[in-house]
């Protein structure tokens, strides 16, 4: 297939149709069919509001989909990736209890009782087999659920989708599962090239064998899409034939993957009406919904989304795809799309496409805003708009347009986007957070305080304007407080290209960035923002904030956890001391926070790890004072990409100073001997330039070495600890 512009559309539509598809049917998740004709009726549009929900939530058919196709990145674009490979992929992004899947036992759920197969050293394809798993466990909807990623670096080659999808879902399926997963991966990279949706699943039954049960759902829901009956009374078909009664586990996939093709043959080529369908059926309705979405947003594009209601401008291209590379959660539907379109660019031989030079946010695809908001609160201009328009410049061609009307002066118009936890969830009633909550929401800010803010700004504006970025932060009691940038002035059709440096915020996450706009006179018009870029690495200290006064609740990882895991806590204890670990990756057992040590880091056995920072950082110093009680081994972590690929600077009990590097596998590059003593503090730092590491013991060089095979060039920063306790005041990169 042609990777051109039409490609690029139906990528970035078919990501937007995926997350459409999981928000519309998430608030009802698990209902059959009978309660929500009976609560809600016909789902032609979002009803989180009818049921006091928030529509952006983090999901697993999401962190799946849009996760696991890293594998690719992760093992240098091989086109013949193998399921073990992507099972390894489970095991570096995989937060157990926390992040990417839903966690609930082994043996209830499968994918986690897969991952905990993985762990144990089990390989993929075992890990997901029948035989390894029985035939109730393996035959789930999980395989289905979490292809879209893989169909869509397939576009356009079957074939090629079925292959990919038979290797990815058995790393947790097998059998019927694994089946369905073949056929909605084959039909999404089939629709790329073909509008006929009954053609497009006549052929991709060919991938699949004849005496399935998924092979003879679909012959049967086509015969029966081709006689007289209603999508209604089709439904009622499956129920009676392969409803959940016929099918044991938690959620199988033979009734599900039915209510697919049932959508899609009734549907009538129509985005909302197939959804309605695939909605208001029932059972594993944002699974379902998800796949169903993505594959029409494919093969429609965006005009086809955009056909009926607005499903698109309450999205806000919004997306939260949690996993151990927390630097990667707060993401967006356009970052997505060109994250899976360079993974076929690479797959073909071609280079990697930059966009704006890799800015940010680059608006580069018709609406997409990107995460972006007004800002409506707090006496800011209410008459604030703000869409996706065409702007012809030397580096793109579309960019963001602000319109404002009866700007004053002292009333702002002013724009965001979160860069962490966003404000409104700290707000959440119980109800809401538990919904919020049931797949954790685990992610780094991804700005930082030293870092550099690039942003193009064009008025198009007949009054002089003055425009300030800014940043706010969470600081005492989770109040928002607000750091402004100087006054940039700006006359008619001006274009400008601003550069401002983020100002300490005294180890405060930072939460949102955004552009404030004013005039001295009353005015109405428009900006254009062409591209914000956040570069640099950061220089900064990190610590429990100094506010933060009471340990009552900033005692142990626990109360971090149970924010993830719909534990209740008092509202006034929810998040206050709380917040700045959330800014972390944590996977460590306990985490105290007594006096000056904000980081008392405790793994009983095995290895733990926190994390946090950029995938884009690479050339840094990371600094820390640590003493070691009892821990096997300890100390610093740089270029983290997850929990199986990173390089740390560890002090062994055994006497020994190391460079290792976790790659699925921990190798050491590098060993001299060294005089430990526990109970004592050694001030520890680890340099990084290109592929040269160093490591300093109380300013002394005493190691360093050379990477000369598959380098990390560029990732998080951390601490790890094995087998005990880690104390350290702060941690500092600069």
């Amino acid at each position: 297939m042609k990777l051109d512009n039409n490609f690029e559309k139906k990528v970035y539509a078919g990501v937007l149709g995926k997350i459409i598809g999981v928000y519309l049917g998430r608030p009802f998740e698990g209902w059959p069919y009978d309660k929500i004709m009976k609560e809600l009726g016909p789902i032609y549009y979002y009803v989180n509001d009818k049921l006091n929900l928030p529509l952006h939530v983090t999901d697993d058919d999401l962190n799946g989909t849009f996760t696991f196709i890293k594998a690719f990145k992760d093992f240098n674009f091989n086109r013949n990736i193998t399921s073990k490979q992507i099972g390894d992929t489970w095991l570096n992004y995989c937060l157990e209890n926390q992040a990417v899947l839903a966690w609930a036992g082994k043996g209830l759920l499968t994918e986690e009782s897969a991952y905990l197969n993985l762990k144990e050293g089990i390989e993929a394809p075992e890990s997901g087999s029948i035989k390894r798993n029985g035939k109730i466990i393996a035959e789930q909807i999980g395989a289905q659920i979490f292809i879209d990623g893989w169909g869509m670096i397939a576009a356009g080659d079957p074939d090629f989708a079925s292959d990919l999808a038979k290797r990815a879902g058995s790393v947790s399926h097998d059998g019927e599962s694994v089946y369905g997963a073949q056929m909605v991966a084959s039909m999404e990279a089939m629709a790329f090239i073909e509008s006929d949706t009954k053609k497009i699943i006549e052929h991709c039954k060919s991938y699949i064998p004849k005496n399935s049960v998924i092979y003879k759902l679909i012959s049967d829901i086509q015969d029966w899409s081709s006689g007289n009956l209603d999508w209604e009374q089709a439904r009622f078909k499956i129920e009676e034939h392969y409803g959940y009664d016929k099918y044991q586990g938690f959620c199988h996939i033979v009734p599900n993957h039915a209510l697919i093709i049932l959508a899609l043959l009734f549907g009538d080529d129509d985005f909302q009406k197939t959804l309605m369908i695939v909605n208001t059926a029932g059972w594993d309705t944002d699974c379902n919904s998800g796949n169903v979405g993505c594959y029409m947003g494919i093969k429609n594009g965006l005009e086809g989304i955009q056909k009926g209601a607005d499903f698109i401008t309450p999205v806000n291209d919004t997306l939260y795809i949690t996993s151990a590379r927390g630097s990667e959660t707060m993401t967006d539907a356009l970052t997505e799309s060109q994250n899976i379109i360079n993974i076929r660019r690479k797959l073909d031989g071609l280079e990697h496409q930059s966009i704006k030079n890799n800015a940010r946010y680059n608006f580069e695809m018709e609406t997409s805003t990107q995460g972006w908001m007004i800002d409506k609160s707090n006496n800011n201009n209410q008459n604030t708009f703000l869409k996706n328009c065409e702007h012809i410049s030397a580096i793109g061609k579309r960019a963001l347009e602000i319109n404002f009307n009866n700007l004053t002066k002292g009333i702002n118009s002013e724009l965001y986007v979160n860069t962490f936890f966003p404000e409104e969830f700290t707000k959440l009633n119980e109800q809401q957070e538990m919904m919020l909550m049931v797949y954790s929401f685990v992610g780094c800010p991804t700005v930082y305080s030293g870092q550099k803010i690039k942003t193009e700004i064009i008025s198009k504006t007949k009054k002089n304007i003055k425009i300030k970025l800014f940043i706010k932060y969470y600081g005492e009691g989770d109040k928002l407080f607000k750091l402004d940038s100087e006054e940039f002035y700006f006359s008619e059709n001006e274009t400008k290209q601003i550069e401002w440096t983020i100002p300490d915020t005294l180890s405060n996450p930072i939460t949102q960035l955004g552009y404030s706009i004013a005039s001295d006179e009353q005015v109405s018009g428009k900006i254009l923002i062409n591209y914000i870029d956040i570069s640099g690495i950061p220089k900064m200290t990190f610590k429990k904030p100094d506010h933060i006064k009471n340990d009552k609740v900033n005692t142990t990882s626990h109360n971090i956890k149970s924010l993830t895991n719909g534990v209740y806590i008092p509202d006034d204890e929810k998040y206050y001391g709380q917040l700045w670990k959330l800014a972390w990756v944590n996977d460590v057992d306990k985490w105290y926070s007594y006096g000056k040590n904000s980081f008392g880091l405790i793994k009983n056995a095995s290895r733990g790890h926190v994390f946090t920072g950029s995938s884009d950082w690479k050339n840094y110093s990371v600094t820390s004072k640590i003493m070691f009680r009892l821990a096997t081994s300890g100390g610093l972590v740089i270029r983290s990409q997850g929990l199986q690929r990173y390089y740390s600077l560890e002090i062994k009990s055994t006497n020994k100073l190391q460079i290792n590097k976790m790659e699925y596998g921990l190798k050491i590059l590098k060993e001299v001997d060294f005089s430990f003593e526990p109970f004592e503090e050694y001030f520890m730092r680890f340099e990084a330039d290109n592929n040269f590491l160093k490591g300093f013991i109380n300013n002394e060089l005493l190691i360093e070495v050379e990477d000369k095979s598959n380098q990390f060039e560029k990732g998080m920063i951390g601490c790890i600890v094995e087998n005990g306790t880690i104390i350290s005041d702060e941690i500092s990169i600069n």
